[in-house]
């Protein structure tokens, strides 16, 4: 694979994650269940109901620095436990996530996934802030 097609394929899977970790946070989490029944859904998990809004907030905040591309590799290993938390909680419905109570595959995956954009980085059409700041130093040398 040359460089060209890496940046683009860590593009791709940058935008990927950030959209599905947008998805559970800010339109699921905090839209369609709300603050409260996401609290109060992880309390019935026997978890701290406070954990459920630091998910909610966590996984809206990684997928809007993924979609960005600001502190990629920060965002995609902050996230992590925050799948291998879903991965824990779905283990004891079996693998397929279509399980009644949702498998465990589809949050290994993302973790997986998580993993990888953090060992690949932004990619293309990032906002790093460390490579803009080299762009513009690039720039002030020519």
């Amino acid at each position: 694979m040359n460089l060209n097609t890496a940046a683009y394929s860590a593009l791709l899977l940058r935008l990927s994650l950030g959209l599905t970790l947008l998805a559970h946070g800010a339109v699921l989490k905090l839209g369609t269940f709300g603050l409260a029944g996401t609290m109060g859904y992880f309390g019935s998990l026997g978890l701290p109901p406070i954990l459920g809004a630091i998910v909610a907030f966590g996984e809206t905040a990684a997928g809007l620095a993924l979609i960005a591309g600001v502190l990629v590799r920060t965002a995609s290993l902050l996230a992590l436990p925050i799948v291998l938390g879903a991965t824990f909680v779905h283990a004891g419905n079996g693998w397929v996530f279509n399980a009644p109570g949702g498998g465990w595959e589809y949050p290994a995956l993302l973790a997986a996934l998580l993993v990888v954009q953090a060992g690949l980085g932004a990619g293309a059409f990032a906002l790093e802030p460390g490579r803009l700041l080299g762009r513009r130093a690039a720039a002030q040398a020519a």
